[in-house]
């Protein structure tokens, strides 16, 4: 059962979850900019979102 990363004792891992959204939001950011998709995976599954899509979407889960 995954744990809460708030409730780690390592104070770089508590913040690891902030610093991944960030990143993913500069990897959205970057990909409208060069008109290139991003690839998540999403229950398992690898889904490819073009930067059309993103550009509509104000974040991407």
């Amino acid at each position: 059962m995954p744990q809460d990363l708030s409730k780690a004792r390592n104070p770089d891992l508590r913040a690891s979850f902030a610093a991944m959204q960030r990143a993913a939001e500069l990897a959205r950011k970057t990909a409208v900019q060069t008109d290139t998709a991003i690839v998540v995976v999403e229950n398992g599954k690898l889904l490819r979102i073009p930067a059309a899509q993103l550009r509509g979407q104000d974040t991407v889960a």
